[in-house]
């Protein structure tokens, strides 16, 4: 099982992207890079490449609306060449608020978008002539307004003809598409011992079309990370997050997360939490968040227990542990887990 850390871009970028670089010797294996509607991920990606040396550099996610398949492929292929073959990229479809409100696109046919720019990815990194008629047209066709397109190779050559490819999904059909075109999963809130009663079908469904020179699906997940013996507090600093997701990510009948909290169990908690953060309530909606919510989706408590929560992760199957480390060193809890994940 690899370490990774997701990026907090809420503040200044360059002291974050720098705080990163410094775990790096602590053994950190990767960082993933957010996105949304604040900085673009590929600026912060370029420079996290030039702070660092070992550490693999992941986006999660680049949607796949405001760019098309090829200027993604082209932001992989560029952020593996300057990485020296240390990208991951993380796609995704986003959420109808960002990408009709923010973007301006249409919010449709977000499986066929994906699947197809996963196609488009790798067939450009290994530099095939493009003539691609689908949800994208290359070139475009005159019927369309096109004049003088013609298929295209890319220009450079790509450090490696097959960069990670992970996708975000959570509805039982994406992730059944993320297990059978995808080499990694980026899942949300998730919570190891009620990932089989989610997912299980899904996931197997698309393994069984899953094309054998994949390899097996690797897996991100993880939550906040503190150890000691009062280290069970910082539980609830996931609850604004909970609370955000579960409440405010979309409207009412169009929340991924709240149909998740529900597959969870949490119904009547889920209806509740978005009832308070929609009405503006955000401290009522974080209290509504069930203990066990923020329990099982986060590593924080004595060592042993810690060292539990680790191979629950491990056995849901869990390939890459994506911590958040919360106190005065996160250098030494990175180091912590990071020995315990190689003496596993």
């Amino acid at each position: 099982m690899e370490l990774s850390l997701p990026l907090n871009y809420a503040g200044d970028p360059r002291a974050a992207c720098d705080q990163v670089a410094a775990l790096e010797s602590a053994g950190l294996d990767a960082v993933w890079v957010a996105e949304a509607y604040g900085f673009d991920s590929p600026t912060l990606m370029g420079y996290l490449a030039a702070r660092t040396e070992r550490m693999k550099i992941g986006a999660a996610i680049l949607n796949v609306y405001s760019r098309t398949p090829a200027l993604i492929a082209q932001t992989g292929a560029g952020l593996d060449a300057v990485s020296g073959g240390r990208a991951l990229l993380g796609l995704g479809a986003s959420g109808p608020q960002v990408v009709e409100g923010w973007h301006g696109k249409p919010y449709d046919r977000p499986l066929g978008r994906t699947r197809e720019t996963v196609e488009l990815c790798r067939r450009i990194w290994r530099r095939e002539v493009i003539d691609h008629h689908g949800i994208t047209d290359m070139p475009l066709p005159k019927e369309k307004g096109g004049k003088l397109g013609k298929p295209l190779k890319i220009l450079t050559r790509p450090v490696r003809d097959t960069i990670p490819l992970y996708v975000a999904s959570l509805g039982p059909a994406n992730v059944r598409m993320t297990a059978e075109i995808a080499d990694g999963w980026l899942p949300t809130l998730y919570i190891p011992e009620k990932a089989r009663q989610v997912w299980g079908t899904a996931l197997a469904e698309g393994a069984a079309k899953r094309d054998p020179e994949l390899g097996p699906l690797q897996t991100v997940a993880g939550g906040l990370l503190a150890i000691g013996d009062d280290a069970a507090a910082v539980r609830d600093m996931a609850r604004p997050q909970i609370a955000l997701y579960v409440g405010g990510m979309g409207a009412r009948g169009k929340n991924f997360y709240n149909d998740l909290a529900v597959a969870y169990g949490y119904e009547k908690e889920a209806a509740t939490i978005q009832d308070l953060y929609l009405s503006g309530k955000k401290r009522e909606a974080e209290a509504a968040v069930p203990d066990e919510f923020c329990e099982l989706m986060t590593l924080c408590g004595p060592e042993g227990y810690v060292r539990d929560r680790i191979e629950a992760f491990r056995e849901a199957g869990v390939t890459m542990l994506n911590v958040t480390p919360v106190g005065p060193e996160p250098a030494r809890l990175i180091s912590t887990v990071k020995n315990w994940l190689q003496g596993a």
